[in-house]
């Protein structure tokens, strides 16, 4: 995909920034009607990814072009506790307190069926929102999900636990500082993110930069990076009956090197074959897809919710 097809996305959607309380948290979110937006239709709940900057703002592309693409699901974007304009307490935030956020935020803010897109190392959330409530949930989308067998090989807890009193600590804050700058979130992006260096634009950086100056967004990351989220979700997954749209980059590959390399199609095929009603898309990108391919994106979604009515 090239730089120029990447700027041709119009300025994000606006929406007021709404608040709920959640166990005492105030949480952020926003909610973007098309014109004429049916309001007995599915709507879309995402979850964005977390990372040194990233709120629900990884969304604003694909959102723009939902609505320019004429479509008319009612969106619901809400940022995780510890993200973008939610609270952001000191404690270690593991797959379930999101789903439990995000389990009060549809019983009680949404309050109508939805079709679930997680982004990337967010599925576990995804997974155990699933489990905690299916009734409003018609329907999932993992897009660039984690290698297979990272999501299915659990992190040692007591490594987990090194982990985060490591970064937990004064050389966290020195390093959450030292990955903050502009410099190191261009070169992360480019050698982890994206398919191509010249997609990783100002208003990416830009983003990430706003969205971790609040120095308290560190707790977030730190746990991300721990490795709360890793355990084996092979039956959890197997368990998923709603139908369920998987979205893999044909440039896709694993953060982490030590893994099993794994190429996209055999990515694609491992959890279509565990999901009841699975069934996969590969399309142009390597991580981000909503963000880099959004065009592409936005299609494969728009078919999909019109599978479900």
């Amino acid at each position: 995909m090239s730089a120029q097809s990447l700027s041709a996305a119009t300025t994000p959607t606006t929406s007021e920034t709404k608040f709920y309380t959640w166990k005492d948290f105030r949480c952020a979110y926003e909610i973007h009607p098309s014109e004429g937006a049916n309001s007995d239709r599915l709507s879309l709940l995402l979850i964005h990814p977390i990372g040194v900057g990233l709120s629900r703002r990884f969304w604003d592309r694909f959102t723009t072009k939902w609505f320019n693409n004429g479509q008319t699901e009612t969106i619901f974007n809400p940022d995780l506790l510890g993200c973008g304009e939610s609270e952001m307490p000191h404690f270690a935030y593991h797959p379930t307190d999101y789903a439990e956020q995000l389990h009060y935020f549809l019983e009680n803010v949404v309050k109508k069926p939805v079709v679930v897109i997680s982004q990337g190392a967010l599925l576990p959330v995804a997974i155990a929102l699933v489990q905690k409530q299916s009734k409003l949930i018609k329907g999932l989308i993992f897009a660039g999900p984690p290698a297979w067998e990272i999501m299915t090989k659990p992190r040692n807890s007591l490594q987990q636990k090194l982990v985060w009193n490591l970064l937990d600590s004064p050389f966290g804050n020195l390093f959450y500082r030292y990955a903050r700058r502009n410099q190191f979130l261009e070169s992360f992006s480019e050698r982890n993110l994206f398919a191509e260096a010249e997609a990783v634009d100002e208003s990416w950086l830009q983003t990430l930069q706003q969205g971790a100056v609040d120095p308290r967004s560190r707790y977030a990351v730190f746990s991300f990076l721990a490795g709360f989220w890793r355990k084996n979700y092979a039956e959890d997954i197997a368990s998923i009956t709603q139908p369920t749209l998987v979205v893999i980059g044909e440039e896709a590959d694993s953060i982490s090197n030590k893994d099993k390399p794994e190429n996209p199609e055999e990515r694609l095929i491992s959890y279509v074959k565990h999901l009841p009603n699975g069934q996969g898309n590969i399309i142009p990108g390597r991580n981000v897809l909503p963000y880099e391919s959004t065009t592409e994106f936005v299609e494969v979604v728009a078919e999909f919710c019109q599978t479900l009515g």
